[in-house]
């Protein structure tokens, strides 16, 4: 019998799985083809976000709420295949969060690792164990599991980034910890730039001993990711699939720099295509610069600065792009990486 065809119900049959329901067990056979597929199935669609109605919404959030009564300020994308389940793919949650001139999002911990990824202001603070970083955009900055954190705006302006967390991944494990520091902000024990300075200059401490597995950078500024683009850009031959694409790494073990969130910045220069590419890792994007469009399945997105995209698990994708363009993206790549499941097919056309 074919894979792809269900065994044929009978009535007695069906009075067996009755019969076997009564004590909470059920038969493979029955359900083999749903729980394991020929290729990836799910509920995940691909969808776009634009970010000029992304703003004046959560802007409007600002006047009903404050940063310190919501905890965070924050409204979910919610991927439209998977209404109510506050994921933008099944494994990985986004929201976009608001931190008005004057306010501090209280500090707290949590299992759950996020990132941030810096989308409109400039010069407000995040704090993650003792130290401050002043954000621009483009930057991605991370908070690891269970580090105090804390948000502050001392700017004239808002600021609003993107948040990315593995919360799905904790909920399958049911592992989520959370705890209220019980004060507005965290005592800051080093000086801003600390860790940047420390391990981000292809340099350690002589006596760093390895504790953690992020990596001990928290800010990973765009400037620097730019201009490190820009010179590969000129020196080095274009992929095909991706442009000049980079990962953001932990310079201790060269491994991604969060362990469950994989982080990568793309160029693709004006007039550049990509060839169709496909992984089992739903995709993230947040194009930076430059405008363009993307080939999800049989569906065409048109994006440009700030807008968000998603792509679902084993879709082909490909990339056209009008003017110079720079993308940052997030999946659940090193979790499958490191499961030993994760998969990619190149397209010949």
């Amino acid at each position: 019998m074919s894979m792809n065809v269900a065994p044929e119900s009978t009535p007695e049959r069906q009075a067996y799985y009755d019969k076997i329901g009564a004590h909470n067990l059920s038969a493979l056979w029955t359900v083999f083809r749903d729980i394991i597929t020929g290729e990836p199935t799910s509920e995940c669609q691909p969808h776009l976000w634009r970010y000029d109605e992304l703003r004046s919404l959560l802007l409007e959030a600002g006047d009903l709420i404050t940063a310190k009564e919501a905890e965070r300020r924050v409204l979910i994308l919610e991927n439209p295949g998977l209404k109510g389940m506050s994921r933008i793919t099944t494994s990985l949650y986004a929201g976009l969060q608001l931190v008005l001139p004057g306010e501090v999002a209280p500090a707290h911990r949590h299992s759950q690792s996020a990132l941030r990824f810096v989308i409109e202001g400039a010069g407000a603070h995040t704090a993650v164990g003792g130290e401050r970083t002043y954000m621009q955009v483009g930057d991605f900055v991370i908070t690891p599991s269970w580090q105090w954190h804390d948000h502050g705006n001392d700017t004239s302006e808002p600021m609003i980034w993107l948040d990315g967390l593995d919360i799905p991944v904790l909920k399958f494990f049911d592992a989520s910890f959370a705890e209220s520091f019980g004060a507005d902000e965290h005592p800051i024990s080093r000086p801003a730039g600390d860790s940047l300075a420390r391990y981000g200059q292809g340099l350690l401490p002589v006596d760093y001993k390895h504790q953690s597995l992020n990596s001990p950078i928290f800010n990973y500024p765009y400037d620097r990711t730019r201009d490190a683009l820009h010179k590969l850009s000129e020196s080095s031959d274009w992929d095909p699939y991706h442009g000049v694409k980079l990962r953001y790494v932990n310079p201790v073990t060269g491994d991604w720099a969060m362990p469950t969130i994989g982080t990568s910045m793309q160029l693709l220069n004006k007039g550049f295509s990509t060839k169709p590419y496909r992984s089992s890792d739903a995709v993230v994007f947040v194009p930076v610069e430059g405008e363009g469009r993307t080939r999800i399945g049989d569906r065409i997105v048109e994006w440009g600065p700030r807008d968000i995209f998603v792509v679902p698990s084993w879709h082909w994708v490909s990339h056209e792009v009008s003017t110079d363009s720079v993308l940052f993206s997030y999946s659940d790549r090193p979790c499958q990486e490191k499961l030993g499941f994760f998969r990619e097919e190149h397209s010949a056309q």
